[in-house]
């Protein structure tokens, strides 16, 4: 498994608006490979500066992520975004890429 990972810096009181952007569906959800994504947003304390927003997207393999990143739709995508300005609210971000090692799921009780 692959993961994606866009960490938004955005301002104080914004992470709820920024988390619902991040969360419509798009042509990737319908892609080949596309596991599933989440977004999650920083639990601060009130005097943090800033708040944070995490979108985590699992692919099934680093190829199918690779694949959606040059189709059509994503291409198109960002064609269609071409000059707008990120919202006012999103201070800055950071993309990462991850090779999932293991994953655990809950232990089983013998019975």
């Amino acid at each position: 498994m692959f993961v994606v990972m866009r960490t938004f810096t955005v301002k104080k009181g914004y992470a709820d608006q920024a988390a619902e952007r991040f969360s419509r569906r798009g042509p990737a959800h319908a892609f080949e490979g596309f596991v599933d994504s989440s977004v999650m947003v920083k639990r601060g304390k009130r005097q943090d500066e800033h708040d944070e927003v995490v979108v985590m997207i699992r692919w099934r393999s680093e190829e199918d992520w690779k694949n959606w990143e040059k189709s059509p739709e994503h291409i198109e995508g960002h064609r269609q975004n071409r000059g707008k300005t990120p919202p006012d609210y999103v201070i800055g971000s950071v993309h990462a890429h991850y090779d999932v090692k293991a994953v655990n799921g809950p232990a089983r009780k013998e019975s």
